[in-house]
């Protein structure tokens, strides 16, 4: 008995263009990014109390959402790591706010943790680095 098989045919796939980044309407602070027990943390600082407060505003009101962090350089998107393989905590601090982004699975906080790594690689390099919710820029450095 012999059968027949359609041949396979591939359809292209268009990518998704990087989002574009507005630093200058997204508040501005100091972002420390490192790596934890389970995954790493994302600390905002902010220099004075108008900037502190909006962050902690736009963080309290993104509590659930996915949480990325974007290296930007000359208003292009170098990197964007999304977070989906984790749980995000944002917590308020006397002078901004820090996200915790852990995973039980070994696999995943490898994943985080190299998203870490290679974000502290590139604001090393100069990239700005912008903390997103669901796609919306809450904090840049």
């Amino acid at each position: 008995m012999t059968t027949a098989t359609a041949p396979i045919t591939a359809t292209p796939v268009s990518a998704v263009p990087a989002p574009q980044i507005n630093c200058l309407t997204v508040p501005k602070c100091k972002i420390t990014l490192e790596k934890c027990a389970g995954g790493m943390k994302i600390v905002c600082k902010c220099d004075d109390e108008l900037t502190c407060n909006m962050i902690q505003a736009l963080c309290a009101q993104s509590a659930g959402c996915l949480c990325s962090v974007c290296c930007v350089q000359n208003g292009n998107c170098v990197c964007c790591c999304n977070l989906s393989m984790c749980k995000c905590v944002c917590e308020t601090t006397a002078d901004g706010c820090c996200i915790t982004c852990t995973s039980g699975d070994a696999d995943c906080c490898k994943m985080i943790q190299a998203c870490c790594d290679q974000c502290c690689a590139l604001v090393a390099c100069g990239c700005t680095c912008c903390i997103c919710f669901n796609g919306m820029p809450v904090c840049c450095c």
